[in-house]
C-alpha cells in the first residue's frame, strides 16, 4: 500500500484546509486511515481515525472543527479542517492499516499546514 498525503498550505487563524490521502496498491487490504499531526518539537499523535466501516474518533483537541471522510470508490481520505488555531500548526501525515496478521501499518509523507494570527 502506497500512501499519498496532499492539501497543507498555509492560512490565517479561522481559516480553512483540506487534505487528501490517496491510496494505490493493495487498497482492498485497508481495514481503516487516520490521520495524524506533529507539531515542531513535539511527537506526532493522532488527529481522527476512520474505519472500512466508517466508523469515526476524533480527538478532543479538535472535536467539533475537524472531520475525517472517506471516497471509497477513490480510495482517498480527505480531513477538512475548519476554525483553524495557530497551535493546528504541523505536519499531517496519514496512515493505514492493513488486515495482515499481525497487522501492517503504512504511512503517507506528511503535508505541512501554518496557520497564521
Amino acid at each position: 500500500v502506497q500512501l499519498q498525503a496532499s492539501g497543507g498550505g498555509s492560512v490565517r487563524v479561522g481559516g480553512y484546509l483540506r487534505l487528501t490521502c490517496t491510496a494505490s496498491g493493495n487498497t482492498e487490504t485497508i481495514n481503516g486511515v487516520g490521520w495524524y499531526y506533529q507539531a515542531p518539537g513535539k511527537q506526532r499523535e493522532m488527529v481522527a481515525a476512520i474505519t472500512t466501516s466508517g466508523r469515526t474518533h476524533v480527538s478532543d483537541s479538535v472535536k467539533g472543527r475537524f472531520t475525517i471522510t472517506k471516497d471509497a470508490a477513490k480510495n482517498t481520505w480527505y480531513l477538512e479542517m475548519n476554525n483553524l488555531r495557530v497551535e493546528d500548526t504541523g505536519v499531517y501525515y496519514c496512515r493505514a492499516v492493513v488486515t495482515t496478521q499481525p497487522p501492517v501499518e503504512y504511512w503517507g509523507q506528511g503535508t505541512l499546514v501554518t496557520v497564521s494570527s
